[in-house]
């Protein structure tokens, strides 16, 4: 049965975007695939959160299947407006488990019946409603006012309020506003979302446009970016350096040269925050001496020149305000995090009344996946800052609110490479791997746990300079709760460290991995595929068990094949009978784990095979874990799988260690670094 989510406010600016983003990704994660649907648009143009929402993952909606009617029509005859819109609505309804239903954003067209209206369109569409209201300048009472008079709108036209939630709201009144609104809406799901300057901030195109600045120098992608402030660098350097913070647009004079050159130093220097642009006022030429000095710094900080004199640029400027389109990466981020942070996700999922889906398509396990590191956010640390897709993916990390991140490098040159590449990097922490205290804390502990080895403490500070060795002793000693490594660096040389000093959990003797194959319905474990060549009997069942549990931590119900070439007892050979030993342990050591081996992949994935071959098992033909003989046919089984049947493949994910250590192919993308640091989340929560 469909389900239908009306998204309504009693007035405008209330930040919809943001509650549609977090109810498009919950119905997303639950049902698979979601359609969009706005009853109401403007005539000639086209709208941008629909536009938005219809350009996320999971959403197979074209632009003109979401829209209903324009306000004209509705104006002109309500009636047929009204039918034409339940038409509409019906036939994405047929073809979609969910549909999410965006009411009026009461921009230019606003009458006083608006609300009315939404409320009749919601009635018609038998959607639950999600009530929002705005928090600007007001308190919880005066938030509660507003959401009950809306209600009772609603009620008066039978549709039914299932969601309250208060939208942009200060930071000082959050939690008080969350607490009434519960304690006065009793009987529905509701809750309080903050404010957030990334999510009102104009991009620095829309200021260049908004003072007709015209750019003289900088990177044409940088004007797409966020500005978050605005400084009139109207005193000497000195004082304007002190006044800079993150992400800030500084007016300054075009006829003060020196105000230039020290902004792009400091923007450049990776000592004082990055920018995101400068505005010459006056109409003045930059000085070819200066412009030579600006160009000889590398940066893509925008500069550009307007004629307008300084009161006249902030004053457009502090009037701009910047919703959020295709393209707005961060802000769409940012609209995730703070929905994520601020809504119980399991009350939204009983008031609407959406039923979770059996299907787990791999952009709900993706969700799912940042959605569990999120609800327990872990400190992990990244050992390759000098990598670029490093600082990308934390960059993200840090936007989404999945982890607390410590990247290993140079401070200076690490923010430096960060505000060239326009990353925002502020809450990361920067540690030196050669700093003096650390590395001589690190040499005594490695000392004394490698003591039975011979090492010496001399031997001690040279080894854990190395990164992998440094990040791995940050683990150890609990001031990281996992590592992440191997863009730039071997797997031998990633993992090296946690097998010398870190260990195996108890009753696990072997490290290995699984790939978690995400394929169209579903999500499988296949282990082990990248770090035992060879495993014997007992490594095998390490390589079961320590799957299983990995399974298990990431909501896959473990249903383990113990992979041959020879089903039950049809076959012999050596390696079967390796396969049958290993077989006989993991039914030793988990007795209550569903279990099949031998068993060959057809009998072991495929129903219908499986009940020719072994009708009676609870494992055949519906197996979730797979345990591979060996690496030769694991490795190339996992990527045949990956290449011929389009499956997403995320890991190699280790398994077995006392502490998480995680490795990436030299090959990631920054996805991939994404993933596999979520992974590594909830594998520390899992400890």
């Amino acid at each position: 049965m469909t389900r239908s989510v009306y998204i309504a406010s009693p007035e405008g600016l209330t930040g919809k975007s943001t509650v549609a983003l977090g109810l498009l990704d919950q119905l997303i994660r639950d049902v698979g695939t979601v359609a969009v649907f706005r009853p109401l648009v403007h005539a000639g143009g086209r709208d941008t959160l629909v536009e938005l929402l219809v350009d996320q993952p999971g959403v197979d909606v074209a632009y003109a299947e979401a829209v209903g009617v324009t306000y004209d029509d509705a104006h002109a005859d309500r009636d047929a407006a009204l039918t034409a819109i339940v038409e509409k609505h019906g036939e994405l309804a047929e073809r979609f488990p969910a549909v999410l239903v965006l009411g009026s954003d009461y921009t230019d067209t606003s009458t006083p019946d608006e609300l009315v209206l939404n409320a009749r369109i919601a009635s018609n569409l038998a959607a639950g409603v999600v009530l929002v209201v705005s928090g600007v300048d007001r308190d919880a009472e005066e938030v509660i006012t507003t959401a009950e008079q809306a209600r009772r709108v609603f009620a008066a036209e039978h549709a039914a309020v299932s969601m309250v939630i208060a939208n942009r709201v200060h930071p000082d009144v959050l939690a008080e506003t969350r607490t009434r609104l519960a304690e006065h809406f009793p009987d529905l799901c509701s809750s309080a979302i903050g404010e957030s300057r990334v999510l009102a901030a104009p991009s620095v195109r829309r200021q260049l446009e908004a003072v007709d600045a015209q750019l003289v120098r900088g990177n044409q992608d940088w004007l797409d970016r966020e500005s978050l402030d605005l400084l009139v660098a109207g005193m000497t350097l000195p004082n304007v350096l002190a006044r800079l913070t993150p992400e800030t647009t500084v007016i300054a004079a075009g006829d003060r040269p020196e105000i230039l050159a020290g902004l792009v130093l400091a923007h450049r220097s990776g000592t004082f925050p990055p920018l995101a642009g400068i505005i010459l006022v006056g109409g003045y030429e930059v000085p070819e001496t200066v412009l030579r000095l600006v160009e000889g710094v590398e940066h893509d900080l925008p500069i550009a020149i307007t004629s307008l004199g300084t009161y006249r640029t902030a004053e457009r400027l502090s009037r701009l305000h910047g919703p959020m389109i295709v393209g707005s990466g961060r802000k769409v981020e940012e609209a995730r995090r703070l929905w994520a942070e601020g809504v119980d996700a399991e009350a939204v999922q009983r008031a609407l009344d959406v039923q979770p889906s059996g299907v787990r398509t791999p952009l709900m396990f993706e969700y799912q996946l940042l959605e569990r590191a999120r609800a327990d956010r872990k400190h992990i640390v990244l050992p390759e800052a000098s990598d670029d897709r490093i600082l990308r993916a934390a960059d993200v990390l840090l936007r989404r609110g999945v982890a607390e991140l410590t990247l290993l490098g140079e401070e200076t040159e690490v923010r430096a490479r960060a505000s060239t590449l326009g990353l925002d990097l502020d809450a990361a922490r920067v540690l030196s791997p050669r700093d003096p205290e650390l590395v001589e804390r690190f040499a005594a502990e490695y000392a004394r746990l490698r003591a039975h080895k011979g090492v010496t403490i001399e031997q001690a500070r040279e080894k854990v300079v190395d990164i992998s060795y440094f990040a791995t002793m940050m683990v150890q000693l609990g001031m990281a709760d996992g590592m992440v490594s191997g863009a730039a660096h071997t797997t031998a040389h990633t993992i090296r460290p946690a097998l010398e000093f870190v260990k195996t959990r108890p009753g696990v003797r072997s490290v290995s991995s699984v790939f978690l194959m995400l394929l169209s319905d579903r999500v499988l474990a296949y282990g082990d595929c990248a770090v035992i060549p060879d495993p014997t009997a007992e490594q095998l069942a390490d390589i079961a068990v320590s799957s299983a549990d990995t399974a298990r931590a990431f909501g896959i119900e473990p249903r383990v094949a113990m992979l041959s070439y020879s089903t039950g007892s049809s076959g012999s050979g050596a390696e079967v009978e390796k396969v049958r030993e290993a077989t006989a342990l993991v039914r030793e050591r988990a007795p209550e784990l569903p279990l099949e081996g031998p068993i060959q992949y057809d009998a072991a994935i495929d129903p219908d095979v499986a009940r020719t071959k072994l009708p009676d098992s609870p494992v055949a033909g519906r197996a979730t874990v797979f345990v591979f003989p060996d690496l030769n046919t694991g490795n190339n089984t996992y990527k045949a799988v990956q290449r011929s049947a389009g499956a997403v493949a995320v890991g190699p994910v280790l398994q077995g260690l006392n502490k998480p250590v995680n490795d990436l192919s030299r090959g990631a993308l920054v996805d991939d670094i994404v993933n596999t640091v979520a992974i590594t989340c909830v594998q520390a929560q899992n400890l």
